[in-house]
């Protein structure tokens, strides 16, 4: 199954399969999301679904059961 990526603020959008890394879908369309653990213990690779839910993008997959997804990219500015 395909889902529709958007990250914003730039709007980007990107199709993904379901089960794909994260981190992998946004390299794959030019998006950079810092990381630094990538483990999910350190939160620098922390973005935000539209539903406002944080999720850590080194350790979260594509979701199932979603046609459209979109991720509001923010930087720390402590990173």
């Amino acid at each position: 199954m395909t889902v529709s990526i958007q990250f914003l603020p730039d709007n980007v959008i990107v199709d993904a399969e379901v089960g794909e890394p994260m981190l992998q879908v946004a390299e794959r369309a030019g998006v950079f999301i810092p990381t630094g653990c990538l483990m999910g213990t350190c939160h620098a690779c922390e973005v935000e679904l539209n539903d406002g839910e944080a999720i850590c993008a080194c350790i979260t997959a594509v979701p199932p059961g979603r046609k459209e997804l979109t991720i509001n990219l923010y930087v720390d500015p402590n990173w």
